[in-house]
């Protein structure tokens, strides 16, 4: 992958452009934020989002729905169960990006510039303060998608 040279050399055709907005209009709602960095460390149920993001499970379905037509979220069923996790590795770096920058605009040091035991401290309630990913790669790979 050749993500990094040239990429701002080139003019954006408009089709493109147009995807790039329908993604930061999918990031310009907190409940979809809350969702989608949720999945950047794991894959999770409906309830499971719900119960994180302090959303009753029909409101996070909805939003879930949205993000999943935008192709940022894909599912996975077990039994009766759907699993859903991040599409592919560049919305886990797109999300995780957005959150560590809005980090550096607040005051103080940022979470992810902090250590494991001084978030620990930070946050004794929560065994997944650290904001860094425990798995970067998704439960399931999906060939041919990028």
């Amino acid at each position: 992958m050749n993500a990094d040279t040239g990429a701002c050399a080139r003019r954006l055709p408009g089709d493109q452009a147009d995807l790039v907005v329908e993604v930061f209009r999918m990031l310009a709602d907190a409940t979809r934020v809350q969702v989608l960095w949720a999945l950047v460390r794991r894959e999770m149920s409906v309830n499971d989002l719900a119960t994180h993001v302090g959303k009753p499970a029909p409101s996070v379905s909805q939003h879930l729905a949205k993000l999943r037509m935008a192709r940022l979220v894909r599912t996975r069923r077990e039994g009766t169960t759907i699993f859903y996790s991040l599409e592919n590795d560049h919305i886990r770096q797109l999300v995780t990006d957005a959150v560590f920058n809005a980090e550096h605009a607040g005051p103080g040091i940022p979470g992810h510039h902090r250590d494991a035991a001084e978030l620990a401290t930070l946050h004794p309630d929560n065994s997944a303060a650290d904001p860094k990913p425990a798995d970067p790669k998704p439960a399931r790979q999906n060939a041919g998608r990028s």
